[in-house]
């Protein structure tokens, strides 16, 4: 998928920016396809600060605007039956700073899917501008990691060769104790 993008991103030069953030927004929109194939695509395309920042970019703005579509179109539904589950709804209820630095402390975790986080605030009570500025902050650190992984793979100096090599660790240690638990 990378390679797809990094060649859309040079057939059209001058609207390799404009695409990166509009894949961004339907990465965000959808919520379960990782970004990191588009991240390492910036990075590549761009250079690694540019890169990140147009990733930043379009990630703070997709989920945005996914925050919005996901409080107007599920919030509603979602709100009838969350009442069964009590844990849930604790979370949901979550306002203010609560909800601040919980956002920020989950967008902080590289590896949660960022959609359940957009729609679980969404559904909540976090408002608008505490989501985006919380959400934004949180991702900072999360990209920084994400582009700087994505940058020594590709370059495959020994940090990448370090990265790749934990990475084939961690999931061959999943792929065992899924085995083991069965």
């Amino acid at each position: 998928m990378k390679q797809d993008v990094l060649k859309l991103f040079s057939d059209y030069p001058q609207y390799a920016f404009l695409f990166s953030i509009g894949i961004n927004i339907i990465i965000a929109v959808l919520g379960v396809i990782p970004s990191v194939f588009l991240t390492a695509a910036n990075v590549l395309f761009f250079g690694f600060w540019p890169g990140t920042l147009i990733s930043f970019i379009g990630e703070s703005v997709g989920a945005f605007i996914a925050f919005v579509l996901y409080r107007f179109g599920f919030k509603k539904n979602v709100q009838k039956n969350i009442n069964k589950f009590p844990a849930v709804n604790k979370l949901l209820q979550a306002e203010g700073k609560e909800a601040f630095f919980a956002i920020i402390s989950l967008r902080l975790i590289p590896f949660i899917p960022s959609g359940i986080i957009t729609f679980t605030a969404a559904i909540g009570k976090v408002g608008v501008l505490n989501f985006l500025i919380a959400s934004s902050l949180g991702k900072i650190p999360a990209l920084l990691i994400e582009a700087y992984a994505a940058y020594e793979v590709t370059a495959f100096g020994w940090q990448g060769k370090v990265i790749l090599l934990l990475a084939g660790l961690y999931l061959l240690y999943i792929i065992l104790k899924k085995k083991k638990n069965q």
